[in-house]
Parts: structure tokens; C-alpha cells; sequence
């Protein structure tokens, strides 16, 4: 029997399904408009592309979400659990507050109380001080007492010896053992403030992926699909299981523009390129390394800085939906947009709003399947002098957003993606060429579809304290065991990237090694 894996995406302006292969190879597609539960957007999507693909329900072996569902929830502050946190690491640790440079809003939103106790670890894994214990069963017991909704635990160089977050877990399954623990050294890198911000995060989305799940479990049975594995995309490009994002939904806050960026990949096979990925709302601008977007250190979601691992992307307020405003002799476009009423207001469509997509097919360089757009409207209502000056001041803007993301002056492969990619030339200034690839237009879908499982681990060493070997060999053996976790086949695991930066603000040879695992989807 053949095997299919069905991919959804969600964009800001549509939600997109396809339909792969086991060897990657594209099937189908459709898109609709997103929703704002985003939930009925991707059942509609999926249906549609079952519809239209003709396949065997049953053939379908695995479904795998790129989903808004988690930064929605942070960005509006909606369905948010109240978390208690305890960091570990006085009296060093005391004089900045957790989450004191987060937005009010939604400090006030999401956390309920929080303790810092003695304890913590040298880069070397040896005590600072002892471990506070009866502080931390006295926290644990107010929080249980508060009725919090999760506990978020974060220690001084926990992803060193993460010994004393362990510790805490431990008494919380005696003390509150219904009260989900998130353990920062599960969640992100070096840095104790940029890694605590990110596991209260991860606490604070607990409730809101499980509904998540359990609304899209519903919809797979109701479309014949309740055999199929369930998987979802990560930031970096991959893909894990239902209940491994179960426990770490951050690790999927920005997996779309991920998807766009690995979908451009698997569609034009060129491993090393600049993607520009264009929807109704904006473009992201990102780069491809070897076949996966090329990751960023530092991540801000919705005001607050966290170190979890997520793609290098610059987002411009330019895209198909965008308004353009002329003011004189000046002309602003973007970065507000129509989105999804594009086929509403739209000039092409008999709307009164001028957007970009009007300006493109008033020139004569794009052109959209859709019988509701006539682009001789466009073409009668606006002023080709216009759509001159407007056209160019839309690619120069483009041009400039790419010169942003490179770190050379070297020309690069730009692939354009996305459903409003087809607005673009295909000369660019600073590009050796530009390619637009069949289905460009679900890249995003394709990405989630075709993704490997994937896991990283980043720890810290003193090589005067352990031979280099040791040390690389003992993060890829934890690197394995998470991405067997996320749901990898074990005999299909890889090392796909090694990588040791020097720390000579520390002593004792002290170096930050990170590796990256992938593997091949267990069906």
C-alpha cells in the first residue's frame, strides 16, 4: 500500500494542505483563508486537498501542522496559564527579577509568583552552594496551594548539570504531581534570563497546545484520518510528535516562516540560497544552510527575549495585500495590509483599495488564477506612471531587505515562495539568479510535510576538565536520545551539525558546544 503524508501550514492571510509522497514527491495542494480559532482554517484545508488529491484516506500515514496556535495565544494574550517559577541561584541571582523586562500586560497575564533560592552550578558543573531544599518544597507548596496552572524551574548552568532542576521536578510529582514542571535545561541555551524567559513561556502554553491537539485529534477522525501520526513543526525546520510538542510548544512558536524556508529546498533541491517567502501580509526573508534555515541566537516573542533555537529571518511589511498610499510625492507601501479581503477591496477585484497585487497585475508581470480578478480593472484605474514608480520602489525595497540578511557581498541563489511570490521580477540586484519553483506557492505546507525529526542540545565544558571527545560525544548521545524522543526512527539518525564556540570570558578553557540531530519520521 502507497504511504502519503499530509502537510498544513498557517499563514497570517491563508492556510495552505498538500499532499506528499514517502519520497517527498508533491501530490496535491489547496488553500483557504486562515481563520481566527486558526483550527477551522486547517480542517478546511485539509478536506479540501482530500477532496481534490483523490487519495486513500487510509494511505494517509502521517499529518504534520505548522501551526499559529501558540504565538497567537502569547501576542494576544488569550488562554494563558497562570505559572509559578522558582530559579534557582542566590544570592547571586537576586537583583533582577523574573520576567521584570517582559511587557506588563503579560507578566501580569502569566505570572502568578515566583522564588529564587541558593543553589546553582559552576560552568563546570561543580555547586555554587548547596541546594536550598526546604525553600523549594516550601515554593512548591504555595503553589499548590495557589492553584497555579504549571511551574516553571530555571537553574544557573542547568544545561551544564541540570542536577538541581531534576531535584525540584522530583518533589513536585510527591507535592503537586498535577501540576505540569517545564525544566529549563530542556528548553533553551547559555544565558539564565534568555533561557527562564522562554520555560515560563513554555509553562504558560501548556494548556493552550493541549487543547490544540485534542481539537485537531477530533478533526482527523471526523475526516477519516484518526489512524494517522500526528506531527508538528519546529522552529528549526523539523518535525516532532504530538506529545513531545505536548510538553515543549514553544519549540514550535515560529515554525511557519521554518516551513517556507525548508519547503523552498525541498522544491528546488539547492541547499545553500537566500528565500524570500511573500503571503498576504508580509515577506520573510530568510537563508538556507545545507537544507535548513540558518539559525538566530536570540529570539523576542511578543517583548520578551528568549534563547530557544529559531530561524534568521527578516519580516517586511511588503507583500500581495499591502496598501499602497500616495502622499504627494511620496509613496508607502506596506506595511499595513487588506490580507485576506484582498479579493474584496482589492482595485482588480472592483475594491476601492490599491494594493500591491493590483500594482503587479496593472503592469503585466503577474497573473492569478482566480475568475473574480480581472486585471484590465487595474490596468484602466491606475495611472501606468504610477504603477512604474510604485513597482520600482516595491523591489528596491525587496533588494534592500535581502541585502539585510546576507553576511557577504558575494551573489546568492534567491528562491521566491509563497502565494504572493509571483509578484516579483526574476533579475534582482545582489542575486546570481532567482528562481520561482512549481508549487511555490505551497512551500510552506511542503516544508511541514517533508521535514526530518530533528533535536539540538547545547551545553557547556571546560576542555581542562574533559577531553574534547568526551565532550562532543556526550551532547550528541543526549542529542539522539531527544530526537528518538521527538519520534525518530533511531536507525535513520545523523549528525547533521557540530558546532564549538570559545567562552574566553570564562576560565579553564571553556567552550559551548551545540549539536544538531535529524532523522527519519518513525510511521
Amino acid at each position: 500500500m502507497a504511504r502519503y503524508i499530509l502537510g498544513v501550514d498557517v499563514g497570517s492571510t491563508h492556510t495552505d494542505a498538500v499532499i506528499v509522497d514517502e519520497n517527498g514527491n508533491f501530490i496535491s495542494g489547496a488553500k483557504t483563508i486562515t481563520t481566527p480559532d486558526v483550527t477551522t482554517g486547517i480542517v478546511t484545508s485539509m478536506r479540501l486537498v482530500l477532496e481534490k488529491s483523490m487519495v486513500n484516506r487510509d494511505e494517509i500515514a502521517a499529518v504534520s501542522f505548522g501551526t499559529t496556535h501558540i504565538i497567537n495565544a502569547i501576542v494576544q494574550r488569550k488562554n494563558l496559564g497562570r505559572v509559578g517559577v522558582i530559579r534557582i541561584g542566590a544570592p547571586a541571582t537576586r537583583s533582577v527579577d523574573p520576567g521584570l523586562d517582559w511587557p506588563e500586560d503579560l507578566r501580569k497575564s502569566v505570572i502568578a509568583g515566583y522564588t529564587i533560592v541558593r543553589g546553582g552550578h559552576e560552568y563546570t558543573g561543580e555547586n555554587i552552594v548547596e541546594l536550598d531544599r526546604d525553600s523549594i518544597v516550601k515554593a512548591l507548596n504555595a503553589f499548590n496551594g495557589m492553584g497555579v496552572d504549571a511551574i516553571a524551574v530555571t537553574s544557573v548552568f542547568s544545561i551544564v548539570n541540570p542536577e538541581h532542576e531534576l531535584f525540584v521536578r522530583e518533589e513536585a510529582s510527591r507535592i503537586a504531581p498535577e501540576i505540569p514542571i517545564v525544566l529549563s535545561y530542556e528548553i533553551g541555551s547559555i544565558g539564565l534570563l534568555e533561557r527562564e524567559n522562554a520555560t515560563i513561556l513554555n509553562a504558560a502554553v501548556l494548556k493552550v497546545m493541549q487543547r490544540a491537539i485534542t481539537a485537531l485529534e477530533k478533526a482527523l477522525s471526523d475526516l477519516g484520518l484518526g489512524h494517522a501520526k500526528m506531527f508538528f513543526a519546529q522552529n528549526d525546520g523539523t518535525v516532532a510528535t504530538k506529545e513531545y510538542i505536548a510538553r515543549y510548544p514553544i519549540f514550535t512558536v515560529v515554525a511557519p516562516i521554518s516551513n517556507s524556508i525548508r519547503g523552498a529546498y525541498v522544491l528546488t533541491r539547492i541547499s545553500d540560497a537566500i528565500v524570500v517567502d511573500t503571503g498576504g501580509t508580509t515577506s520573510n526573508i530568510g537563508v538556507l544552510r545545507r537544507g535548513y534555515p540558518r539559525e538566530s541566537l536570540e529570539i523576542e516573542i511578543a517583548g520578551v527575549r528568549t534563547n530557544i533555537r529559531s530561524p534568521d529571518v527578516i519580516a517586511v511589511g511588503l507583500a500581495g495585500g499591502s496598501i499602497v498610499k500616495v502622499l504627494g510625492d511620496s509613496i508607502l507601501v506596506g506595511p499595513e495590509s487588506v490580507g485576506y479581503r484582498l479579493i474584496e477591496d482589492g482595485i482588480a477585484w472592483g475594491g476601492n483599495t490599491l494594493t500591491a497585487t493590483d500594482i503587479a497585475l496593472a503592469k503585466g508581470v503577474m497573473t492569478i488564477d482566480d475568475p473574480r480578478c480581472r486585471p484590465e480593472l487595474a490596468k484602466q484605474k491606475i495611472d501606468l506612471v504610477l504603477v512604474e514608480k510604485v513597482y520600482e520602489k516595491m523591489v528596491k525595497m525587496l533588494e534592500d531587505s535581502i541585502d539585510r540578511i546576507k553576511t557577504g557581498p558575494e551573489l546568492e541563489t534567491v528562491i521566491l515562495v509563497g502565494g504572493g511570490s509571483a509578484m516579483w521580477p526574476r533579475k534582482l540586484a545582489g542575486a546570481k539568479e532567482v528562481i520561482r519553483p512549481e508549487f511555490a506557492q505551497y512551500a510552506n505546507a511542503v516544508g511541514a510535510a517533508t521535514a526530518l525529526i530533528g533535536a539540538s542540545v547545547e551545553k557547556a565544558f571546560s576542555y581542562e576538565s574533559i577531553s574534547r571527545e568526551k565532550a562532543i560525544a556526550t551532547v550528541i548521545d543526549e542529542a539522539k536520545k531527544r530526537a528518538i524522543e521527538a519520534g525518530a526512527n533511531p536507525s535513520t539518525l545523523d549528525v547533521a551539525e557540530i558546532e564549538e564556540i570559545a567562552m574566553p570570558y570564562l576560565p579553564g578553557n571553556a567552550v559551548k558546544v551545540r549539536v544538531k540531530v535529524i532523522g527519519r519520521l518513525k510511521l
